[in-house]
């Protein structure tokens, strides 16, 4: 499988030039002003164009993975990978980050820049791809490298939506601090898809010590009533599972 560049990145390069090339011709009473915004929007969007158009080339097929990007030019061989991951960063100010793709190599195998970490076990691990870069759903990415990688592939996206599938939560005004809500519900689907008892144990705790402390208000934050209701239903999870754990052991 071939991924595909997304062409939005090229697109918004060219509007910025464009645009900055407008603001210099058509005269303006603001002159200096006009001429510092131009000037600014041309440098960004050339040095954005300039990435844009540099070589890209990321296949996944039956030997590995083929690499063609800045910073990484590699054919990588299954042999040489110890895991790969598809994880989503920790959101910021409510906004979801791009999925991005990890790769774990083997013992004594280089491959670098090291410049991420496994999210479960903190390994050092090198950013293959951010998929905001390529035209692919996640799915579809998903689908090819549990095709081709196997048992070294993780799609940890898939698995947190399964252990507990969390609502997109209405932001507005005086409600609950967005980046407390979303570690809060990270933790607790972690800890559900990690099949650790004690660990579905010590989220559930953490989130019944934070709601009866009351979560922190932020002048722009999650509406309080459905974020109560999707914490409720989070720790009738996390205890649901330590129930069955209990039965199961006895």
């Amino acid at each position: 499988m071939e991924l595909r560049r997304n062409r939005g990145a090229r697109a918004l390069a060219l509007v910025c030039v464009l645009g900055g090339v407008l603001l210099l011709v058509y005269p303006s009473d603001d002159a200096l002003l006009r001429t510092i915004i131009a000037v600014g929007a041309i440098a960004l969007g050339t040095v954005a164009l300039v990435s844009a158009m540099r070589p890209f080339r990321f296949g996944i097929h039956t030997d590995g993975i083929t690499i063609r990007r800045p910073g990484l030019r590699r054919d990588v061989r299954w042999p040489e990978v110890d895991a790969l991951v598809l994880d989503e960063p920790p959101r910021r100010d409510g906004h979801p980050e791009p999925p991005r793709l990890l790769l774990v190599p083997v013992s004594g195998v280089t491959i670098e820049p090291l410049t991420a970490r496994h999210p479960l076990d903190g390994r050092p691990a090198v950013e293959l791809l951010v998929l905001d870069q390529v035209r692919e759903q996640p799915e579809q990415v998903s689908a090819a490298l549990t095709q081709y990688a196997g048992g070294r592939f993780v799609d940890l996206l898939a698995l947190r939506r399964a252990a507990f599938e969390a609502p997109e939560l209405p932001v507005g005004l005086r409600g609950y601090q967005m980046d407390r809500v979303d570690r809060l519900i990270r933790r607790g689907q972690d800890a559900l898809m990690s099949g650790d008892a004690s660990a579905r144990q010590a989220a559930r705790g953490e989130i019944e010590r934070a709601t009866t402390a009351g979560l922190p208000i932020a002048q722009r934050g999650y509406s309080t009533f459905q974020t109560d209701t999707v914490l409720d239903a989070l720790v009738t999870a996390l205890a649901d599972h330590q129930s069955t754990d209990r039965e199961t052991a006895t």
